[in-house]
């Protein structure tokens, strides 16, 4: 909280007045970044293009706010209650959910897997890419790239 408020140039009990706690302060900024999330997603012309291209670029824009965020590889996020986590993923899964089953109308994905299987592994992957990157065993190409590659396989999609 005190780096807080020295990046926000207040003291630490202006930022306890807003946010009373540690986890609601991150809730906040998760709050924040995921309405980022839906505006680039919003903004990537998810319904134009073949399903598979839409498909990968709601994944370079996810990626690319997580690669930004570091935060979100940090514990405090990672280890939040699963109800609140899932209220901060609704609006990403819903884009993500709508594409994949307008993918398996068109025969583009698998359709023998249900679609939130698919957000669900999606999501695992993802946080999984991400770890890697923390962990310095992929550059961040690296792992965009076999993520991908990763979930193309999954989904049972060509690549473009």
């Amino acid at each position: 909280m005190e780096q807080v408020a020295t990046a926000a140039g207040v003291t630490r009990q202006t930022v306890y007045a807003h946010y009373p706690s540690r986890p609601l302060l991150v809730a906040a900024v998760i709050d924040r970044i995921t309405a980022e999330a839906v505006a680039a997603l919003d903004a990537a012309g998810l319904d134009s293009g073949t399903v598979t291209e839409a498909l990968l670029r709601w994944l370079d824009v996810t990626w690319r706010l997580f690669d930004r965020y570091p935060l979100l590889l940090h514990p405090s996020v990672t280890a939040i209650e699963q109800a609140d986590s899932d209220r901060q993923h609704a609006a990403v899964n819903e884009r993500l959910e709508r594409l994949i089953r307008r993918g398996q109308a068109t025969g583009e994905f698998d359709d023998t897997l249900s679609p939130a299987w698919l957000v669900s592994a999606t999501i695992g992957l993802g946080h999984a890419a991400g770890g890697e990157v923390a962990a310095g065993r992929m550059t961040t190409a690296q792992t965009a790239a076999a993520l991908r590659h990763s979930i193309l396989r999954l989904y049972g999609a060509r690549e473009p």
